[in-house]
């Protein structure tokens, strides 16, 4: 069931009943066995690798459009746009110099997290794949291993210790301090990760779901249609904040992601 699409059902039930949880099952096209792992191919399936290829297909056609001379036009200058803005307001800003390597890599993610959330308001999908605990999880635990792989290359094995033994800290408060910092720093952060995106995507969803049927459900009763009208009005206009959120969730997972690296890099900072 999607958010918008549930306008085009007829008269809906009476007395009215809020969606749930139901609204984000996703049923199994087909399932089969490999290598010992039962694999589900669904419609979230079908949109992470939708996702995956718009944003490959798009940097690819931007870069191909980078050999013409001229001013950056269309794709090419939206392309550009959004590296810059990474660059310059997530990786340098956050990470400092070193951050120009990581650039290829954090525009990577914003922009894959950034079109999965939309996906929710597009008509025909109204599904954002970022819902499912699934992809959220594997996206904080590939920010987590980036944080463990930057701290170990910059500082080796001193990365781990300088992390759960902070330096200036009484030595009988190691006690107390080892446990906590071990715990926040390498088991919460992709915990953290990850319920932040799918709690607000699923809310999100939820919410215009929960509009877009009491609008229908308005509608479809004469004493009541007239309500319908401002309903629909602040339907639409939560598909506007929808978006907002979609982008700005993209940000906040990416900007963390390079405030772990700049703190495995940096660890005085």
């Amino acid at each position: 069931m999607s958010a918008i699409g549930i306008l085009a059902k007829s008269r809906p039930p009476d007395p009215f009943e809020a969606p749930g949880l139901e609204i984000f099952d996703a049923p199994c096209f087909t399932e089969f066995d490999a290598i010992g792992i039962h694999f589900c191919i669904n419609r979230v399936t079908v949109y992470i690798f939708l996702a995956a290829l718009l944003v490959i297909g798009f940097f690819v056609y931007a870069a191909a459009k980078a050999k013409a001379v001229g001013r950056p036009r269309g794709a090419r200058n939206l392309a550009e746009s959004v590296v810059e803005f990474v660059r310059n307001q997530i990786a340098i800003e956050v990470i400092g110099p070193e951050g120009r390597a990581w650039v290829p890599l954090l525009t990577a993610m914003f922009s894959f997290i950034m079109i999965g959330n939309i996906f929710g308001i597009i008509p025909g999908i109204q599904y954002p794949i970022n819902s499912r605990m699934a992809l959220p999880a594997f996206l904080a635990i590939l920010s987590w291993m980036l944080f463990i792989g930057a701290g170990l290359k910059a500082q080796g094995f001193r990365f781990f210790t300088g992390a759960i033994f902070p330096p200036g800290v009484p030595k009988a408060m190691y006690i107390l301090v080892t446990p906590i910092e071990f715990i926040s720093t390498f088991l919460v952060r992709p915990l953290t990760l990850s319920v932040r995106l799918l709690a607000n995507m699923m809310a999100g969803h939820l919410v215009l779901a929960i509009f877009f049927l009491g609008t229908a459900y308005l509608f479809g009763k004469p004493s009541t249609w007239a309500f319908a009208i401002p309903s629909f009005a602040l339907a639409t206009a939560l598909i506007a904040f929808e978006i907002l959120v979609a982008v700005l969730q993209a940000y906040i997972f990416t900007i963390l992601t390079a405030v772990y690296i700049a703190g495995a890099i940096h660890p005085e900072h």
